[in-house]
């Protein structure tokens, strides 16, 4: 039933639900960091030109980029910054925080003052660690949704099981049968259909309808 519950494949990973801005003024510069949540390539593409269009009497619009569950999906510019100084900087920050489909654009006003490498990639991953602190995120558990079909006299015996793995039941449905809709985390899977068939003397019919990641 279940595949290795230690596979990258379903690691849980830190959904973005809602971005932040932040701002940091560096010798005269100020910078400015927008996030946003983004599901695609192509969102996070429109949101980068977004920024540019808002900002467009500012030196530099820096933006970097992760989508996908395991990051399958990574960008980054310097937009005209020295190589490595703003674009790269923000994607490790990006990376290291763990969210997911989350898109960044660092806007720089240029102060007059020369920053050196250093000083810009400490300014670039500075504010936008800021603009990380204030965003909303959720975590992500891979699992399976299920269909749990049973007479009435099983009922109280599986609501007792899901209770205790403090599973809750999406959906219910009372007609001839009991038929309960559930999430069960990947690694408690085989485990509770084993416990659920066994506790109803197989008097319970479990259908796997998809795997998925939900909000744990």
């Amino acid at each position: 039933m279940g595949k290795d519950a230690n596979s990258q494949e379903y690691e849980d990973y830190t959904l973005l639900m809602k971005g932040a801005e932040a701002e940091l003024v560096e010798k005269k510069s100020r910078f400015i960091a927008t996030v946003r949540p983004v599901a695609s390539e192509e969102e996070a593409a429109v949101f980068i030109e977004e920024m540019k269009k808002k900002y467009y009497d500012a030196r530099h619009n820096c933006s970097a980029f992760v989508i996908g569950s395991r990051a399958q999906i990574t960008r980054s510019s310097d937009d005209g910054e020295p190589s490595g100084t703003a674009g790269r900087p923000m994607l490790e920050v990006l990376l290291g925080s763990g969210i997911r489909n989350i898109a960044a654009v660092v806007t720089r006003y240029f102060g007059g003052t020369l920053l050196g490498t250093g000083g810009l990639v400490r300014a670039y991953s500075g504010v936008l660690k800021e603009a990380l602190a204030k965003c909303e995120t959720a975590r992500q558990h891979f699992g399976v949704r299920m269909i749990i079909r049973t007479d009435y006299n099983a009922v109280g015996k599986i609501q007792y099981i899901l209770a205790e793995k403090q599973i809750s039941i999406e959906d219910s449905v009372y007609a001839a049968d009991v038929e309960m809709t559930v999430i069960a985390p990947i690694e408690e899977y085989d485990r509770l259909c084993k416990e659920i068939v066994e506790a109803t003397s197989a008097r319970a019919e479990i259908t796997e309808i998809e795997r998925l990641y939900y909000f744990a």
